[in-house]
């Protein structure tokens, strides 16, 4: 036998307690814990294929050939999965989005989830959920939360080892909808990778760290609880905290656009009237507004009726990567 292939699939993930800034290494290791929910509405379906012919890596990336600079930060991933694991063949990968790709939706932590399950399966080697959510954070940190189930915690942890994510709840815990409002698709000007080089920058990143835990607390309780106030107030909080280190990095990173800022004042509007409503943002402009069951036909309908131009995609609680 020559080849040895795999097939996966990921979901991204949004997170209420967010992840930026890492330790100063090469493997992605963060400042404090973070937690967010898998988004079943939005897949990465990645096939990595081990070939002895090949000499070198190769991407193909939403029907094209990747560009040189995706490639090369799949190359080193893949180089780093040869060195953990001994395995030393080259890999010809086949990676498909059904939403933005770089666009502030977490494409990274889908991409990289399934890429790294697929890579486990296509060697045949051993190996856990806890060895692949590790791996997946060498590709993109948050990658690390989109392969347990459901709710998710990443640990911080202090080495490769040791950080990686667990489910809290699964899937079907709680009736949550993240609607995704879509602001701005294009590829965002600076990566989520190069903004946690520089978060370090920022007079109020320290502070964000000391506080992250006590927050990251909060937010599990909640979820445990299905506490929707006390989710919307810490989730909305760590927002806005991650999004003032941004502003005040050097360079500054200005991610929000103004129709961002009138939407999350919307979405509080919606929630002192009583609607289950609130907004989380990663980086990018697009806003995820996250809704009960109960308050999704409202919300969704008062936000098309007050920003007409916006595309809303809905999703429901996703599950783990998995082979297929």
């Amino acid at each position: 036998m020559t080849k040895h292939k795999a097939t996966a699939l990921a979901h991204p993930n949004i997170a209420f307690i967010k992840y930026w800034g890492n330790q100063g290494s090469d493997w992605n290791l963060p400042f404090g814990n973070s937690i967010s929910m898998n988004l079943d509405a939005f897949t990465t379906t990645t096939t990595v294929e081990f070939d002895y012919a090949l000499t070198s890596d190769q991407l193909t990336l939403n029907g094209q050939p990747a560009q040189a600079d995706a490639l090369i930060r799949i190359q080193k991933f893949m180089d780093r999965f040869r060195q953990l694991t001994n395995f030393t063949l080259k890999a010809n990968i086949n990676s498909d989005n059904n939403f933005p790709t770089g666009a502030g939706i977490a494409s990274s932590a889908s991409g990289f989830a399934a890429l790294a399950l697929a890579s486990y399966g296509a060697s045949g080697l051993p190996y856990t959920e806890k060895d692949t959510s590790a791996l997946a954070r060498i590709g993109s940190g948050s990658a690390s939360r989109s392969i347990p189930t459901g709710y998710t915690e990443w640990l911080q942890g202090t080495s490769h080892e040791t950080s990686y994510s667990i489910s809290i709840v699964p899937q079907n815990h709680w009736d949550l909808i993240d609607n995704l409002v879509l602001i701005d698709s294009k590829h965002k000007k600076t990566t989520s990778k190069q903004g946690h080089q520089i978060a370090k920058t920022s007079p109020l990143q320290q502070s964000r760290i000391e506080t992250i835990q006590q927050r990251v607390d909060i937010c599990k309780q909640a979820i445990i609880e299905k506490d929707f106030i006390t989710l919307a107030d810490i989730s909305e909080a760590d927002t806005l905290l991650m999004h003032a280190v941004m502003m005040s990095s050097n360079p500054a990173l200005f991610y929000l656009a103004p129709e961002t800022l009138s939407l999350i004042k919307f979405v509080r509007e919606l929630r002192a009237e009583h609607i289950d409503a609130f907004y989380t943002i990663d980086a990018g402009a697009n806003v995820h507004v996250i809704t009960t069951t109960s308050s999704q036909a409202q919300t969704t309908a008062a936000i098309q009726q007050n920003f007409p131009n916006f595309e809303i995609r809905s999703s429901k609680t996703g599950g783990p990567a998995r082979l297929f």
